[in-house]
């Protein structure tokens, strides 16, 4: 087999560039340790977490949960398009999920206003340390996502990406991917699971 080859095989197995998924492994292991310890504390400290978790409003975090998810699918839609060389399809698909992304960023804002108006704040007790810790960290990885998918609507604009090479496409969905499975497992985890 030629390198040429094994390097598209490669692809197929993994879209987007290779280095995006060694950033993501990495960044899955972090939040893999965080939600441990978190679940270690909350089994220390099960009644403040309850109590605590009781203050948290669990429709905003679920309609977060439904624009994340559709931010995912609007970016699949995305790939397709490139995939068939429809440029303008594809921009459109990111400018959606950059949409549904500013959408969850707005109501996460909201949240963390909502908390940090009345007093509370990292140091208020571990509830409090776990969810600004988590939340914020992962709303980071939302920006960053949303930064990535910008550039790359303006590549696509520029013509960098076609049916044959949209290698960037799916480097920065691979990371909105890993930005929603993240949210999936931190949200049932820190608003619901008792």
């Amino acid at each position: 087999m030629s390198n040429s080859t094994a390097i598209e095989n490669e692809q197929r197995l993994l879209p987007g560039d290779l280095a995006i998924w060694f950033f993501i492994f990495a960044e899955l292991l972090v939040f893999g340790i965080f939600f441990i310890v978190y679940s270690i504390q909350r089994l220390q400290h099960v009644e403040l977490f309850n109590q605590y978790q009781a203050t948290l409003n669990k429709e905003t975090g679920a309609i977060n949960t439904v624009l994340l998810i559709t931010a995912s699918y609007f970016v699949v839609r995305a790939v397709d398009a490139i995939k068939t060389n429809n440029i303008s399809s594809c921009i459109n698909w990111l400018y959606a999920s950059l949409g549904m992304g500013t959408g969850f960023l707005i109501l996460k804002s909201y949240e963390f206003y909502s908390k940090f108006s009345v007093g509370i704040g990292i140091n208020t007790n571990d509830f409090y340390f776990f969810y600004i810790s988590l939340t914020f960290f992962h709303f980071l990885h939302v920006i960053l996502g949303m930064i990535i998918i910008f550039f790359v609507i303006l590549f696509a604009k520029k013509g960098k990406y076609s049916a044959k090479e949209h290698t960037g496409i799916e480097t920065a969905a691979s990371y909105w991917h890993m930005v929603d499975l993240v949210w999936i497992v931190l949200f049932p985890l820190v608003y619901i699971i008792h």
